[in-house]
């Protein structure tokens, strides 16, 4: 048998996202056979144990290194900054002790993630051992985007992209297409059981158990169709008067910089649906959640990929959204969902409308979208697309 391919996957950030999330999937997945699986992931600054850290640990069959990287100071307080500082005392030797640990475990791909730490990382420790450097990028790439980001990914050895959309907008910004390659994400089924009971969350937000009910999960901001969402509700309550809406999630304050729930709370006033709409926060019980709505809707504009899709999917609920961006990857028009153009109010409330009045039709949808989940969007199909690219990569 050859001899197994040694990827080691970067994580500097303390916390786990959806792209921290994907990435665990793989180093879980993986073929051992085929791979041994390394993970550097942030030791923290000292105040606890990082959450990434802790997800980690509980993967079996990995090495994993904590590690101290570099500070990063993005984002963070005054106080988390001083502490990053005083953290980062050990950088530098242990940056060395990662050189050394990739060269003595014959490291093939190093693999992080589009942070500009991770990616930076990725490419000069690639540099300096030998080894094959992986950008995992999880957004529409753009200009816009720091400069240690864009080089990282001009300069890796390989990108990941997680749609075709996403791939298009790298190549678009000036990466050679023959070193992308699109690996698109997934969920675990085993995560999302239809069979879940959502009657407590109506009974917590005194939604009568019959009434037709909306729910959209993701960060508050803008781009997510919040407000085109709200817009299409008054449209909808005309021919659907007992109609509800779910808004799920917290502010993202880096994008507006203030409360954007406030923003559409008085949005939901001037249409006269503030009756109809709860807005609920964050939330921890998302299978609840969807297990309690009829329909699920986010007309997100230009969405990398939408793993919410995937998760309103497997627990069997038909979507509504947009139709651009990476979503129609995920969500087929007429078979898992409706698609909509982007900002198309009217063309929303009406395909809203269509599944909340007939029942057949969203209970052919859910199974069709469970499906596809359980027969294709799983974590063993996303482990194989990646093994292929890394075998690719290497025998460039």
């Amino acid at each position: 048998m050859p001899d197994k391919i040694n990827v080691l996957f970067l994580h500097s950030q303390n916390g786990f996202g959806a792209d921290s999330a994907i990435h665990a999937h793989l180093m879980r997945y993986l073929d051992r056979d085929r791979f041994v699986v390394h993970v550097a992931s942030s030791r923290g600054d000292g105040s606890g144990v990082p959450d990434a850290l802790v997800k980690f640990q509980g993967i079996p069959d990995i090495r994993l290194r904590p590690t101290t990287f570099a500070p990063g100071f993005r984002h963070r307080s005054l106080a988390a900054r001083v502490r990053g500082v005083r953290a980062a005392a050990a950088f530098p030797s242990d940056l060395v002790r990662l050189i050394r640990y990739i060269r003595r475990e014959r490291i093939d791909v190093i693999h992080g993630t589009d942070r500009p730490r991770d990616a930076v990382y990725s490419v000069v420790l690639g540099r300096l051992t030998g080894a094959r450097s992986v950008v995992h990028v999880h957004v529409a790439w753009s200009d816009g985007y720091s400069g240690p980001a864009k080089w990282g990914v001009r300069s890796a050895d390989a990108v990941f992209g997680i749609s075709r959309f996403v791939t298009q907008t790298v190549v678009a910004t000036g990466t050679p297409g023959e070193r992308v390659h699109t690996i698109l994400n997934c969920v675990d089924p085993s995560r999302w059981d239809p069979s879940v009971d959502g009657s407590g969350v109506r009974r917590e937000f005194g939604i009568p158990p019959n009434a037709p009910l909306l729910a959209s999960v993701s960060r508050l901001f803008g781009q997510k169709g919040q407000r085109e969402l709200l817009r299409a509700l008054a449209l909808v309550r005309q021919e659907v008067p007992e109609v509800r809406l779910l808004i799920v999630g917290d502010d993202d304050v880096h994008v507006h910089g203030s409360s954007f729930t406030e923003e559409l709370k008085v949005l939901a006033r001037d249409l006269g649906v503030d009756q109809r709409v709860v807005f609920t926060g964050g939330r921890s019980d998302i299978p609840q959640i969807m297990a309690a709505c009829d329909v699920f809707s986010m007309p997100s504009f230009e969405e990398p990929f939408g793993l919410v899709f995937l998760e309103a999917m497997a627990m069997g609920r038909p979507v509504v959204a947009l139709n651009n961006g990476g979503t129609p990857e995920v969500v087929e028009h007429g078979r898992s969902g409706l698609l909509a153009a982007p900002f198309d109010v009217a063309a929303i409330a009406g395909h809203l409308v269509t599944l909340l009045t007939d029942g057949e039709l969203r209970a052919r949808m859910g199974a069709y979208g469970r499906a596809r989940v359980l027969d294709y969007f799983n974590p063993h199909r996303m482990a194989r697309d990646a093994r292929d690219a890394y075998q690719a990569i290497l025998n460039k």
